[in-house]
């Protein structure tokens, strides 16, 4: 007869706010996600609840290098505020503004099966899997926010 390891969660840490500074580059990304999403803090939440925050995180972190940077550097800020039925998210950036000083819609375009675009279906994602998503851009500082609620 095996015996079974019991699974306890981590106890709660409502309320601590977790920050990371980082390079605009992809590696960077890389490592910070990893830093972030094996805090002590975020371990009381399911594993759904945090790849959840970490695959709309990683959209937005890679979206500022490629695209607010261009890929040529630059500083991001990272705030996960810890609470006790969701997460939530601000990022700010010093790159380029979004078009139009407004969030992409994420509107999926109808695709044939002998044109599957490469990219594309970020904010579509993001916008299907987080909530409150709200971008100001004040002097020259872009901030994106974002909630992702834990799993029920």
């Amino acid at each position: 007869m095996r015996a079974e390891t019991a699974q306890r969660a981590a106890p709660l840490m409502s309320g601590q706010v977790i920050r990371h500074s980082l390079m605009a580059t992809p590696l960077a990304v890389r490592e910070a996600l990893g830093q972030l999403f094996h805090h002590p803090a975020l371990q009381s939440f399911g594993p759904t609840t945090r790849d959840t925050a970490e695959i709309v995180l990683a959209e937005v972190l890679n979206n500022i290098v490629e695209h607010a940077y261009g890929g040529h550097g630059g500083h991001i800020t990272v705030q996960v505020e810890v609470l006790a039925d969701r997460l939530l998210c601000q990022i700010h950036d010093g790159g380029r503004p979004m078009p139009g000083l407004e969030l992409p819609q994420g509107q999926l375009r109808r695709l044939r099966d002998d044109d599957l675009p490469e990219g594309g279906f970020g904010w579509h994602l993001i916008r299907s899997l987080a909530r409150d998503l709200a971008y100001v851009r004040r002097q020259d500082l872009n901030t994106f926010s974002f909630r992702v609620d834990a799993s029920q």
